[in-house]
């Protein structure tokens, strides 16, 4: 087996303070000509919380959980982290890598399934990040999805359960479980995964399907929906949305659900903004009591898990997964989920 002398963490990034906000968006929508305008009205979610995206210090809290968690297992290797919009970049921490004598480093991103935005693009991230480090960049492996990983979905698990017992005791039982991940384009999602097949879904519906297994037995209810879409309208994107969801359910006499944000690995703002807000909101208008499972985050089963993907690297052991679609992106070939073609705003 090759060695590994480093880890890094590869995320989305986000704002640290009001004046990083819309720098931070213009670097997020660069390239579909979306104007100061509209992403305006995004960045007053971002100012909701003093213009500090809640997924920095979640990850600053990942790297402190994970390096005892490798060091007990023999793994004691640096973490590095970078980010694909927002400091500190890939790039910087390829060079970085690089000036410390990296030589070949195990990546882990933080996005569970497979889609042209939590996996191909951020391979092109790895890819254009070693080219501007130059001569000596590390060689970089990206680890595996792990949207099946038992540790991921007991920390999703575990969400849920604490979830169900902030609601009324009389609804626990009955409570609906909906999940959510964010909304891409059709298009992206039929163009995910080695065979084309739509594997984006898949992944997350598997992943809800675990989770509620775990809770409530084999092949009990749950449903999955969407949020957070931000494509034009012409565009169709993934549905239905959950605020739209959490509407028919109260049409249909459900008193109570639990919204576990099992496509996300964190609580950021799509999450606190988007669901504790929006999605609250819109129950209360129902007459639905709401509950919101938190994220796998840094719960010790996550941490595991993410301790488990490296190991598997490092030590060739047998990977860990639950259920039907096994194990994914170990080596995803070249052409798998494609870039969207752009179209101009509306």
């Amino acid at each position: 087996m090759p060695e590994y002398d480093a880890l890094l963490l590869l995320s989305f990034g986000g704002p640290e303070g009001p004046d990083d906000v819309m720098p931070f968006l213009r670097n997020v929508t660069r390239g579909r000509g979306i104007p100061d305008e509209r992403l305006a009205e995004v960045a007053e979610h971002y100012q909701h919380f003093h213009g500090v995206s809640p997924i920095n210090a979640q990850n600053r809290a990942l790297i402190d959980a994970l390096g005892p968690a490798l060091a007990e297992r023999g793994l004691d290797m640096p973490i590095y982290w970078g980010n694909r919009n927002w400091k500190p970049y890939v790039a910087d921490a390829v060079r970085q890598m690089r000036d410390d004598g990296v030589h070949r480093a195990l990546v882990f991103a933080t996005s569970a399934t497979t889609s042209y935005s939590g996996c191909r693009q951020y391979r092109d991230d790895l890819d254009q990040a070693r080219r501007v480090s130059g001569e000596g960049a590390p060689v970089l492996v990206k680890l595996r999805h792990y949207f099946d990983h038992p540790g991921f979905v007991a920390a999703n698990a575990a969400g849920v359960r604490a979830a169900l017992e902030t609601l009324p005791a009389e609804h626990r039982a009955t409570a609906r479980l909906v999940f959510t991940a964010h909304s891409i384009p059709e298009s992206m999602n039929d163009a995910s995964g080695p065979e084309a097949d739509g594997l984006y879904v898949k992944q997350h519906r598997e992943t809800a399907r675990l989770v509620t297994e775990q809770l409530r037995g084999p092949g009990a209810d749950f449903d999955l929906v969407w949020q957070s879409r931000s494509g034009p309208p012409q565009v169709p994107w993934l549905e239905p949305d959950v605020n739209d969801h959490l509407r028919a359910l109260a049409a249909d006499g459900v008193q109570a659900v639990v919204v576990a944000p099992t496509g996300f690995v964190s609580d950021h703002v799509e999450v606190r903004w988007d669901l504790d807000n929006e999605a609250a909101e819109t129950a209360a208008e129902v007459g639905v009591h709401f509950g919101r499972a938190y994220t796998a985050g840094t719960h010790p089963a996550f941490v595991n898990a993410v301790v488990d993907l490296v190991e598997e690297r490092v030590r060739d052991v047998e990977p860990a997964v639950l259920g039907d679609l096994g194990v994914c992106g170990v080596d995803c070939p070249i052409g798998c989920c494609p870039a969207p073609r752009r179209r101009a705003p509306a």
